[in-house]
């Protein structure tokens, strides 16, 4: 068969945070795509295995895979189960992340470790093992949030967190040079998942959803849609922040 008519090498993507909220409608976008997708999760074995039997059902290929995204070998064993599974990888969506909130000043220092620890430390350690591991054409989509610039009262850790994120995938897109991998991060706005909703009141919630133009929270279905834009066809966007919240300033 001569290379002009070779089939099509497999797209194989992992995604971080995949059992739940984001990740887990990135995972099954991309496979809606044609991606093979590793779920990777940290606790919940019986969700992570809830998405992998939707996206067979629907066709795709997949696995759910266990790691702390801070532990550079269990991480480094997901990339490699990744390769075993499926020949390589293409595409990282880092979606694993943590927030609590409160005022800095009662911020407990130990919320602000396990943020730093998976937030940032996380992404870094994602990161590296991508940058070593991704086959040529792919791309990192690392997740910041659009809290970021709006400097909202509460949200000091885990924004500081985020500017860390959005500081590594800049520079990492740069150190890429003549690799053709895209390095970005999305920042969603105020998305109806468990993440953001966790404490939050009706009317918080109410309130936060009337700030964009479009006067909705986004979902994550919203927020896969970028997800796969960065994916696949938006090669020319590359060491950016896309801040997908409906319009919010």
């Amino acid at each position: 068969m001569s290379e002009q008519n070779a089939p099509a090498r497999r797209r194989v993507a992992v995604v971080t945070g995949g059992s739940r909220g984001i990740g887990r409608e990135s995972a099954a976008r991309l496979a809606a795509d044609g991606f093979a997708v590793v779920v990777n999760y940290a606790g919940n074995q019986a969700e992570a295995e809830a998405v992998v039997a939707g996206i067979v059902a629907a066709g795709s290929d997949a696995f759910a895979h266990r790691a702390d995204v801070a532990d550079e070998i269990a991480v480094a064993a997901l990339f490699d189960a990744a390769e075993e599974s499926f020949g390589g990888v293409d595409v990282v969506v880092h979606a694993a992340g943590v927030m609590t909130l409160a005022p800095l000043v009662d911020t407990d220092l130990d919320a602000l470790d396990r943020m730093h620890r998976t937030n940032i430390r996380g992404t870094f350690v994602v990161d590296q093992q991508a940058a070593r591991r991704l086959r040529e054409g792919g791309a990192i989509i690392n997740f910041s949030s659009s809290v970021l610039s709006h400097s909202l009262p509460g949200y000091s850790a885990y924004a500081a967190t985020k500017g860390a994120v959005e500081a590594m995938t800049l520079i990492l897109a740069r150190e890429l040079r003549g690799r053709d991998i895209t390095v970005n991060a999305v920042a969603p706005g105020p998305t109806a998942t468990a993440l953001f909703l966790d404490g939050k009141d009706e009317e918080t919630v109410a309130r936060m959803a009337a700030q964009a133009p479009l006067e909705r929270l986004g979902t994550p279905q919203d927020i896969a849609e970028v997800v796969s834009f960065l994916a696949g066809p938006a090669r020319w966007i590359n060491g950016q922040v896309v801040r997908a919240n409906g319009g919010i300033v």
